[in-house]
């Protein structure tokens, strides 16, 4: 007979030989027990946990006959009943596993549900398993929606799936979903030891806690994990064979780095370093085991009565590191080491990236001196001085070092109300024993300031808790926004352009080249906002504001066009203050036919009426000349 591998050997048969799925198992029990039967279930859970088997007992306990053929829905399956030998050897006809990897398209599931309309052959319910169901196409979803919201009352849907965030909540909507977890490490390994007294497979328990951390949550992992090392072991399984098939870091050598960190020594953290290198074990394996035992330092440092595992070889080393290390220090390399493990594929050598993921906690490691742990470098405030103290500090010694205060930002507070036209300038809290000057105040009245002023005002020193003499504050004249109901008053247009016959002849030309296109883009900023200063024969002189504007290429291109046009000149810029240009001559225009509009609005007997009876307001921007 051939060899049948201990995953599949040791699947459980019924809900008692699960495994770490206690609250699953429950709520199955106690349904099956009551008959409150869903018509579909969803399995959710990790690789390895138990999906598909808690599917197959759940057939059988749908399905069982009893051992003489009379029983009826169970919760604990006989096994030996036809209907649960044909369930567990894949052959029951009634009971169908559709693989949704590779089976996922609309096909495949009206096929499936094709058979929905047939009664069972041979037990009392159909089931229909879909593994993977996550993988079906939208399609096939769509098709399967109706049927699984009501199907025959002897038909059943099990779906399991890895990722139910791909499911559409349509189908969740219709489950009884239950999520299945990983699996603690000493479960896998209470287990391991089972099933190996059973085989009669000698282990010690440092290489089953080995196989059970290697298996991170998966039953089935571990089982096949532990078939490699009896093969690897021949037949035995201890922990330096178990070691070195996993690639696993020795512990011991853990312990060495976390000794020599909370000492910080250097040396032996590189040291230590190369010797995983000499030996080939892996980086990541050893951020990974560091970070196992700093999580449980943290648990000692922070709960010191915790229970103690006797057989845990490990405990008193780990609990000597935990009084040797400091809290802080023991979080801060658990999180050096959790983020280091992502920084090892960046380097080009993964042990130099752990040696410099090692060393980044003496960096920040504080400094020792004498025995004690020096301060941490923080920012602190002087405690502000008593306003007596300081003003007997100031009076004694006016001329000493400056003394350092804090700075006290001044909160405004509102006043009484004043009158339309004004408003006091609002007066600034300061802390007792710290008032502004009166000259610093707007509007204050000049006056020469008394001694103890003099001495705080001297530059770097603090005024002292001397009363000032009361000064009248003058009213400050607010300005007003304008209101559209009142006349927009000319004097608001823009300032009149100074004209030139150089000026009216350059606006001229100008003007006449930008309407035949002659000039566009920097040419034609270089022409609107330059003044023609002087002309001669064959050369003109302008002025612009921009040295932007004043480029070689724009200057050529501009005397091309005026060739074209007749003045076949060379041009000269320079920069300086521009007084009559295109561009200011076309801006007061603009302005000037503004107020013009405005003013004719403005004018009109019915708007005048409209704001003076109705309070009308013309929008601002609103009026635009034609």
């Amino acid at each position: 007979m051939s060899y049948l591998v201990l995953a599949r050997k040791y699947r459980p048969r019924n809900f008692t030989e699960m495994v770490g799925q206690d609250h699953v198992v429950q709520a199955l029990t106690n349904a099956l027990t009551t008959q409150r039967l869903h018509h579909a279930y969803l399995f959710t859970g990790t690789r390895g946990v138990g999906k598909t088997t808690v599917s197959r007992i759940l057939a059988k306990s749908l399905n069982c006959q009893g051992a003489d053929g009379q029983g009826g829905i169970t919760a604990t399956p006989c096994g030996v009943c036809q209907a649960c030998t044909d369930i567990d050897s894949g052959r029951f006809v009634d009971y169908t596993e559709l693989d949704a990897a590779s089976n996922r398209g609309v096909d495949e599931v009206q096929a499936l549900l094709e058979q929905a309309v047939y009664k069972p052959v041979q037990g009392r319910f159909k089931v229909f398993m879909i593994d993977e169901v996550h993988m079906l196409t939208n399609t096939a979803f769509n098709a399967m929606l109706k049927t699984l919201e009501e199907p025959p009352e002897y038909l059943k849907f099990v779906l399991a799936t890895t990722d139910p965030q791909k499911v559409p909540v349509t189908v969740l909507s219709r489950c009884l979903q239950f999520n299945l977890r990983p699996m603690a490490p000493d479960t896998i390994r209470e287990h391991l030891q089972k099933v190996l007294l059973t085989e009669q497979v000698q282990a010690d328990v440092p290489s089953l806690r080995l196989l059970a951390r290697a298996a991170r949550g998966s039953m089935r992992d571990a089982l096949s994990l532990t078939d490699q090392a009896i093969a690897f072991g021949s037949g035995a399984l201890q922990e330096a064979t178990v070691r070195q098939m996993l690639g696993s870091v020795d512990r011991s050598y853990v312990f060495r780095l976390l000794q020599a960190l909370a000492q910080g020594d250097g040396k032996t953290v590189v040291e230590t370093s190369e010797a995983l290198r000499a030996h080939g074990l892996s980086a990541a394996s050893t951020l990974e085991e560091m970070s196992g035992v700093l999580q449980r330092m943290a648990v000692l440092q922070a709960v010191p009565d915790s229970a103690q595992d006797d057989n845990d070889p490990e405990f008193a080393e780990i609990a000597q590191l935990a009084a040797l290390m400091p809290a802080d220090e023991t979080q801060l390399l658990y999180s050096i080491c959790l983020h280091g493990r992502a920084e090892l594929g960046l380097a080009p050598d993964e042990y130099a990236a752990l040696t410099m993921v090692l060393l980044r906690l003496l960096a920040f490691k504080p400094a020792v001196a004498d025995g004690v742990t020096q301060e941490k470098k923080t920012l602190k405030i002087a405690p502000r001085p008593s306003p007596d103290a300081a003003a007997g500090q100031l009076k004694a010694t006016p001329a000493q070092a400056p003394v350092t205060a804090p700075v006290v930002v001044p909160t405004l507070v509102p006043m009484p109300a004043a009158p339309a036209a004004s408003v006091h300038a609002p007066a600034a809290v300061m802390p007792q024993g710290h008032r502004l000057p009166v000259r610093d105040m707007p509007g204050a009245p000049s006056q020469a300031p008394s001694h103890e002023t003099q001495a705080a005002r001297q530059p770097g020193q603090v005024a002292p808790d001397v009363p000032l003499p009361s000064a009248k504050i003058e009213a400050v004249r607010v300005h007003e926004p304008p209101d559209s109901r009142r006349e927009i008053p000319l004097e608001r247009a823009a300032e009149p352009v100074p004209a030139s016959p150089e000026g009216d002849f350059w606006y001229a030309t100008v003007q006449a080249l930008m309407a035949s296109e002659a000039i566009t883009a920097m040419v034609r900023e270089l022409a609107l906002q330059s003044q023609l200063v002087a002309r001669d024969t064959d050369q003109w002189l302008l002025r612009v504001e921009r040295e932007s504007l004043n480029q070689p290429g724009s200057r050529e291109r501009l005397a091309a066009a005026l060739a074209t046009a007749g003045f076949p000149v060379r041009l000269v810029a320079e920069v300086g203050r521009v007084t009559d240009s295109p561009a200011r001559r076309q801006a007061a225009a603009a302005a000037q036919a503004q107020l013009a509009a405005e003013k004719i609005v403005f004018d009109d007997p019915l708007v005048q009426s409209l704001m003076r009876d109705f309070g009308a307001k013309i929008v601002p921007g609103s009026i635009k000349p034609g």
